[in-house]
Order: C-alpha cells, then structure tokens, then sequence
C-alpha cells in the first residue's frame, strides 16, 4: 500500500491495524441487531465505511487538512456513506469527489487511466470485477454479474469454496456468547478478531455464506452483486438462535421488526444519527439474558443451528412436555379460548344476524 501510494503521487501515507475497532465496534453491534438488509445482505461494506470515514477525519484533523477526497463512484452506496459520515463528524471539512468531476465515467476508463499513469490495479477488462474485502466479507459486483440472468461463476470464489466442493461430512462447532457478543469457539475464548477469523476458515471451507442477490441501491437503481460472508453467517445464526431461547416473544417480535429498520439506517450510511444510537441502547439492554452456547452443523454450504443452552433459558421443558406436569392446567385453556376468541364470536353473530339466521 505504501509503494502504491508514493507511486500514485501521495506525498505521505497513513497505514493503521483497524482490525480490532471493526470487529468490537462495527460488527458486534450489527450482529447484536440481527440487521440483515433485503433478508440476504450482511452487510459487511455498509459498516466498514463508517470506520473509514471516522479515520479520514482523524487524519484530517492531524494533518490541518481543509478537505476529504475519496474515490467511490457517483452511482453507487459508497459515496453517501463516506460523506455521511465525514459529514457527522466534521461538517467543516470540504468533500471532493473526482468520479462526479472529471471524466472517467466507467471502470474500463479508470483502467485506462491507470495504466497510462503507471499505477498497478488488481484488476482487468477481462477480470473487472469490483470487490470490497474485510474481516467480516468480500463483495462482488461488475463484470458478468451485471446480467442477473446469468449464474454467478464459481471462479469467482475467494473466502469460500463452492458448496459442491465442500467435505462430504459435517463440521459441528459450538459458539458461545456474553450479554450477545460471540467470545468462544468449541470451549475456548478467542478475542474478536481471531474468533471472526477462525469462522470465516471454517465457513469458508465448508461452502457457508454465498448469497447473490439483487438488492436496491439508495441511490435508486437496482444492482446485482455476491457476498462471501462465511463466519458472519455462522454468528448470525447462532446469535438468532440462543435469542429465540433466552428473549420472550414480544421482544423477540419487535426486535425482529427493529432490525429491518437497523440494517436500513446502515446501508444508507447513517451510522453516527441518532436514531441508531436509541435503537443501540434498545438492543443491549435485550442483549443482557443472550448468553450461552449454540451448536451449529455446517454441511455443503448450510449452517444450521442444532442444539442450544442458555442459564437465562425461557423454555420450560415441564411446561412443554405433552406429559404429565404440576404447573399447566390444561382446562385453564377453554376460558382463555373463550376470551381471546370473543372478537371473533361477536362478528360471527352480527353476520348471522345480518343474514337473517
């Protein structure tokens, strides 16, 4: 990075170890929310920006810089996420975005450019695919997914292998949480970047957490584009799992109606509003009973959660049985029909009325 930057004609370069801010701050909180936009996107680049944004401005500040350039597109996400963010910290600074104002309108263009430049890109017209990667995913987008049409190619694959390809047998791991924040593998404690690593190695190898889908820009026009997320799926599901166990039903169900809403707010890069810090305060106040372990079996690139234990369990295995217990009274149940039916009943006796009968 820093032979590519004195290259390209940066006169000085800062290159700082985030791994650890992402992880504790940037993903835990969404995993802790459950937010999953579109039902499909974990969204792994949408809360890295915020990050970045906040070190720019940083930087910024101990540079005396008046002004921020970055170099996202003038049609996709990440425009709005760096200038919303630079924005929320520091309105002052001026934002330059060359994509909106010189005129490399294209990917090929900017190759082109480039190379005419003698700055060395990863990338090719014939392998031009747009890739977004960090701890938690790698995006895909460009080149032959721009048909959602066609099937994404396995060559495409980085963190993970195709399902087809994965073990013929299982893999069961156990994931255990504090207060909704994953901190052991298998009876160990790992710290949040090892652990994150660990998973997107055992995902990845057991084919877990490709999706592709076409997703709703904010910026209005629709894109196709595939996600690796192996160790992401594998918390979320786990996570959604021990909080089916340990989080009663309307809190479970509003939650779950929240994090529609919290996965919005972060793709559309508004990380620092304050309605994000109220629902953050929501949800750690429901993460204090998630604690606990779930089993999950990854298998061809499924992950399933099959077992799960919690000391804040609310299943009551006396009151679930369909044997004998001393707690539930099953004739109690006719009134409750009674009462909880009564809307009903009264509707049906205005139309039976109504109708003459």
């Amino acid at each position: 990075m820093r032979e590519k930057a004195v290259k390209s004609g940066a006169s000085k370069i800062y290159v700082e170890d985030l791994a650890a801010e992402f992880v504790t701050d940037y993903c835990w909180p969404v995993l802790k929310a459950g937010a999953v936009y579109e039902k499909k996107y974990l969204l792994g680049t949408s809360f890295a920006r915020p990050l970045i944004a906040k070190k720019m401005v940083d930087i910024a500040a101990r540079e005396g810089a008046t002004a921020i350039c970055h170099g996202a597109t003038g049609k996709g996400n990440d425009q709005v996420r760096f200038e919303l963010g630079i924005k929320a910290l520091n309105p002052s600074l001026k934002i330059i975005a060359p994509w909106r104002e010189w005129d490399i309108r294209s990917r090929e263009d900017a190759i082109e450019y480039a190379a005419r430049h003698g700055i060395e890109v990863p990338v090719t017209k014939e392998k031009i695919y747009s890739r977004d990667r960090n701890l938690w995913h790698i995006s895909h987008e460009g080149g032959v997914l721009e048909d959602p049409a066609h099937e994404a190619p396995d060559d495409l694959l980085v963190l993970t292998v195709p399902p087809e390809q994965a073990p013929d047998q299982p893999a069961y791991i156990e994931i255990g949480f504090e207060q909704g924040i994953p901190v052991a593998l298998d009876g160990k404690l790992y710290d949040p970047v090892e652990l994150l690593s660990r998973l997107n190695a055992l995902g990845g190898a057991n084919g877990v957490g490709i999706v592709s889908i076409v997703e709703n820009r904010l910026v209005g026009m629709k894109s196709r584009g595939v996600y690796e997320t192996p160790g992401g799926t594998i918390l979320h599901t786990a996570h959604d799992e021990l909080e089916r166990l340990t989080l009663d039903r309307r809190t479970l169900q509003f939650k779950e109606q929240m994090a529609s809403k919290y996965a919005e707010l972060v793709y559309d890069g508004n990380w620092f509003s304050k309605l994000k810090q109220a629902m953050d305060a929501f949800i750690d106040e429901t993460q204090k009973t998630v604690t606990g372990t779930v089993k999950l079996k990854l298998y061809k690139g499924s992950c399933d959660a099959v077992a799960s234990r919690s000391p804040y369990s609310l299943y009551n295995e006396e009151l679930a049985t369909f044997g004998a217990d001393e707690i539930y009274s099953q004739k109690d149940a006719q009134g409750f029909i009674n009462l909880f039916g009564l809307p009903l009943t009264v509707q049906a006796m205005v139309n039976h009325k109504l109708a003459g009968n």
